[in-house]
């Protein structure tokens, strides 16, 4: 190959994307394997995002219908399947032929008057008190049959549930019981929130609602072993906006950051507002107390992605990017202010931690992250292993035009040490436009992979997962 067929060829890699969506369903179960998968990793990696059955026009694609991707290891070996979640939307639009609805949930005006429910479970998938359950944060969880992901159908606890549920419900690790939050708690773009418990075995323990400052984009929350944080960024919902055409979800930095502190012993009266430089946040690696103090590690954007500012302009490129920041709160303080300091420079996304150490002090961290000698704008084509400070102990990088998904973090055994397990990650080829499922050593990432387990597909870009372990 001549110097200018080998540009050609690097420049077509770079440009195929794995957004679009895969239009089928399958099971693969004796995959191939390079390297040896670790004998003592027994359970299923699922992963969930957007997979669009049908176009839609205006449709964002936070907004597909939701396809789970299960990898299941066994004794050496690696099975995998994947369904898209049977949404009340995803049949209706099934039995139609076409798309009903386009963006967040907007029925399209040819749709039939009865068809109401435009929920896609498409954004996390998580185990709790054995249930399986698909989560979006505009709508109760979705149940899933573990075995086969065949849907079972909206989970409302007994029906004490309504309305939505977040997308990032965080365990207890010391009591197992479940957190959750909702926001657009009283209706579309309005600034109340909900927050409750499930406890160990299941049941919905406590569900309140209170008053944000504003009606915001609430993708995640921050949970101690005695506190739950609710951040209050502006990226603002306005339903004036929707109504008249604009965005309704914008960029309001003039509104500045809130974030309300409660005592997970209290009661939703008494959260104390603290306030901050505008920023947008939608994920947290891990937060805990300190003495008087909260310290809370995120991904932090001073400007969001994706989003517009009220009058369609776009937000500069420049500042919408992640950079781990450490927030510090001063719960004994005569201010209402928190600190907001930068870890580092790497461009990052999707933190994880060893869910152990969840609402603890934790000394080990990982995210997805861009090459550093890339493109300011690169696809999250590495990973990046940091301690307890947020300084970096390692990192990976992918060959350029690679990109991978969420790590997550699997405990050698129960007992083990914190970070002492494996880090798994699904892992797009431009090359080929296929998927690998790539095992690493938690502690040791710069040395590459210990396993690939190599899909005859591509598993396309999504969002996030987690590790159920074999009973």
């Amino acid at each position: 190959m001549n110097g200018q067929s080998r540009d050609t060829a690097q420049q077509a890699r770079r440009e195929r994307s794995n957004l679009a969506p895969i239009p089928f369903e399958c099971d693969a179960p004796f995959l191939k394997i390079t390297g040896e998968l670790p004998r003592a990793l027994n359970g299923t990696l699922y992963r969930n995002g957007p997979n669009p059955q049908f176009d839609a026009p205006g449709a964002h694609w936070f907004v597909g219908d939701g396809m789970l991707h299960a990898f299941q290891l066994e004794n050496g070996r690696a099975a995998y399947r994947n369904r898209w979640i049977r949404t009340p939307k995803f049949e209706a639009e099934r039995r139609a032929g076409r798309a009903l609805f386009g963006g967040f949930g907007r029925k399209l005006p040819d749709a039939p008057g009865d068809i109401t429910d435009g929920g896609v479970a498409n954004t996390n998938i998580i185990a709790h008190a054995g249930r399986l359950l698909a989560l979006e944060e505009a709508h109760l969880p979705t149940e899933i049959e573990p075995g086969t992901l065949a849907t079972t159908g909206y989970q409302d606890f007994g029906g004490r549930l309504r309305g939505a549920f977040t997308a990032h419900p965080k365990t207890d690790p010391v009591t197992g019981e479940l957190l959750f939050f909702g926001y657009n708690a009283t209706g579309p773009l309005t600034p109340a929130l909900s927050y409750g418990t499930v406890d160990a075995s299941g049941k919905l323990a406590r569900l309140s609602r209170f008053e944000a400052p504003y009606a915001s984009m609430v993708h995640d929350f921050i949970v101690t072993a005695d506190h739950v944080l609710f951040p209050i960024l502006p990226l603002t919902g306005s339903m004036e906006r929707a109504m008249s055409g604009k965005p309704p979800y914008a960029w309001e930095p003039d509104k500045g950051a809130f974030v309300g502190i409660m005592k997970r012993s209290g009661d939703v009266k008494d959260i104390v507002w603290f306030r901050g430089e505008a920023c947008y946040v939608f994920h947290i690696m891990n937060a805990w107390e300190d003495g008087s103090r909260i310290i809370a590690d995120v991904m932090q954007f001073d400007e969001p992605p994706l989003f517009p500012h009220p009058d369609g302009r776009p937000t500069d490129p420049a500042k919408s990017r992640a950079r781990l920041c450490r927030w510090s709160f001063d719960l004994a303080g005569n201010s209402d202010r928190f600190t907001q300091t930068y870890l580092d420079d790497l461009t990052g996304e999707f933190p994880r931690i060893d869910d152990r150490r969840a609402g603890l002090t934790s000394h080990h961290g990982w995210y997805a992250c861009a090459n550093p000698d890339g493109p300011l704008f690169g696809a999250l084509s590495g990973i990046a292993h940091v301690d307890g400070a947020g300084a970096r102990r390692g990192a990976y990088l992918l060959p350029d035009g690679d990109s991978l998904s969420e790590p997550v973090f699997v405990p050698r055994s129960p007992e083990a040490a914190e970070g002492d397990g494996w880090l798994l990650t699904v892992v797009w080829r431009a090359d080929t436009n296929c998927s690998d499922l790539a095992v690493f050593n938690a502690t040791d990432i710069g040395s590459g992979p210990v396993a690939l387990v190599h899909l005859g597909h591509r598993v396309p870009d999504g969002f996030h997962g987690n590790w159920v372990g074999a009973a």
